[in-house]
């Protein structure tokens, strides 16, 4: 990799990491950033690589992806409004989330896999049409990402009782009109996991606790606890 596609990287990286701490942190309810010490941003910032750790191994059955990172999302929340956070916690909102959410997981998995056979079929140059077909490659590459960030926003709203469905259909009502400033947040944080993924996979867990909390700030971004 270049310098200058190194430095690219790592801006990023910084970028949407600090906004989903920074923002986490400002709207917690004992927040008061600018009195907060450096020490509590950097305590959050470890509780996002743990929860990262714990999320990954949640979601290698990837039918229990969305309940995993429903689950993260929740390890944060607790976190940031000084409630008991640990293991057993995150344990027991994984087994709440896969029993309420797993149809929904696999309703979600199913239009990604739609998805992503349009776009292999679309980039094979089997199809005629030239211009056309690269437009409508470009149309369903953002549809994969409006359904992945429809996703993440739906388990990152859900709460233990709710339905995932209900959840579902307002996660993509901010996802697509209300408040598309959150979806770029987690658009963004995407991005970001990819690139750790391509660069050096062990940051793959980091990087997916960090987009945990993304998603935990685009909501509270908005005034929902």
């Amino acid at each position: 990799m270049s310098a200058t596609a190194g430095t690219a990287v790592n801006t990023v990286v910084n970028t949407v990491v600090n906004t989903a701490v920074n923002t986490a942190v400002d709207t917690g309810p004992a927040a008061e950033a600018e009195r907060r010490p450096l020490a509590a941003r950097f305590a959050l910032f470890a509780e996002c690589l743990l929860a990262g750790v714990w999320l990954l191994l949640a979601a290698l059955a990837l039918v229990t992806a969305l309940p995993a990172f429903a689950a993260a999302c929740g390890h944060l929340r607790r976190y940031l409004d000084a409630e008991r956070a640990g293991w057993r916690e995150f344990a027991a909102g994984l087994r709440a989330a896969v029993r309420a959410g797993w149809r929904f997981s696999l309703l979600w998995w199913a239009a990604l896999a739609l998805l992503v056979f349009d776009l292999r079929v679309v980039s094979s140059g089997l199809l005629p049409g030239g211009p056309a077909v690269a437009a409508v490659g470009a149309v369903t590459a953002a549809a994969a990402v409006a359904v992945v960030v429809t996703g993440l926003r739906t388990a990152a709203a859900w709460r233990p009782g709710g339905d995932w469905f209900r959840t579902g259909r307002a996660a993509a009502r901010r996802t697509c009109r209300t408040e598309p400033g959150g979806s770029l947040l987690l658009a963004g944080g995407l991005a970001v996991v990819a690139v750790a993924a391509w660069m050096l996979p062990p940051l793959v867990a980091p990087a997916l606790g960090c987009l945990a909390a993304c998603a935990v700030a685009a909501e509270r971004r908005y005034g929902r606890p």
